[in-house]
């Protein structure tokens, strides 16, 4: 397949799954789980069928490494999604998600005793201070909002503060996800489309932990305003149609990511993740006019600035720049 359909696929799947979360949580705050619910039981169906058919496949990783992997996975999903509900602005949870280079870094020397060039320390160093900066703007802002309440309470400050614990969390789990992922596939082969479909399933029974928030959502989401959808000829709640294309955009997104890392290097992977991410974050700034101060777009730019400078992009453009000079 060629490399170019699944730079469209991440671009349009993953963006567009972006602006639909937000769209679901500006009406919806606490819809978090109702979300994660969706995208899990529509991959879990998808793969059942096509993937595993119907259970009768065999696999190739025992089952009993899946549910540690699941276990990781799904707290990884519903925190992620969660933390939306303690007073985190969309633009900090894209920013704060981009630190994952930093926790697969940490990890990777605590665990595996990886060694890095010094390059990377430095990116490593960048993108800690990049997302600094913009939690410290950010903690400003909810700082001087509660300040002036009626009540003069901080606790939607604290809140806060649990929602930037609740990110790290997820952060540190999913690069300690990833580092148990890789030995797998070291041990057993890569079988992502398998692992994709287990990592769904299974964790579906634990939802009914929370069955009582999902069913009230639903409720709530049924007692939106309707919207025509008139290539269908038929109407339906907004919240449930933002949830269905929120569950699409995901699949398509996540296929698009599993289609790149099969047909392009890690690099390419990067540089496209990395965009996507920045144009996701214009898009919520300017569309959904989310507060953003200079300071937040200093603190942005030296995250991406982080994330380019690890992935090595000035030694791949470097020898380009020079061709390109010689030719002519």
């Amino acid at each position: 397949m060629h490399p170019g359909f699944a730079i469209g696929l991440v671009f349009l799947g993953c963006s567009s799954n972006v602006v639909f979360l937000e769209l679901l949580v500006r009406d919806f705050p606490g819809c978090g789980n109702i979300v994660t619910f969706g995208q899990f039981l529509f991959i879990a169906l998808e793969g059942l069928i096509f993937q595993a058919h119907f259970l009768t496949k065999p696999r190739a990783i025992p089952l009993r490494n899946y549910f540690v992997m699941v276990t990781m996975f799904f707290l990884v999903s519903v925190v992620n999604n969660y933390a939306l509900n303690f007073n985190i602005p969309m633009p900090l949870h894209m920013i704060f998600r981009s630190g994952s280079l930093i926790a697969n870094m940490v990890l990777g020397i605590i665990i595996l005793k990886k060694r890095y060039p010094v390059a990377k320390y430095i990116s490593i160093v960048l993108i800690s201070l990049g997302i600094f900066i913009c939690m410290f703007m950010s903690a400003k802002q909810v700082a001087s909002h509660t300040s002036v309440s009626d009540d003069g309470s901080y606790s939607a400050f604290i809140q806060w503060l649990i929602g930037v614990a609740m990110l790290t969390f997820a952060l540190f789990m999913s690069a300690r996800m990833g580092i148990f992922q890789e030995t797998l596939y070291k041990q057993f082969g890569k079988h992502s489309k398998e692992a994709l479909f287990y990592n769904h399933f299974l964790p579906l029974p634990a939802f009914i932990l929370f069955a009582s928030d999902i069913y009230n959502h639903g409720i709530l989401f049924s007692q939106s305003q309707t919207i025509e959808l008139v290539p269908l000829g038929m109407s339906m709640p907004i919240m449930w149609f933002y949830l269905t294309m929120n569950v699409l955009t995901q699949y398509v997104c996540i296929r698009g990511v599993f289609i790149l890392t099969t047909e392009c290097t890690s690099l390419t992977v990067t540089l496209v993740v990395t965009l996507r991410k920045f144009i996701s974050l214009i898009f919520s700034i300017v569309y959904f006019k989310n507060p953003f101060t200079l300071w937040h777009w200093v603190g942005t730019s030296v995250v991406f600035v982080g994330t380019l400078t690890y992935a090595e992009v000035w030694k791949t453009l470097k020898p380009l720049m020079y061709r390109k000079r010689k030719e002519q």
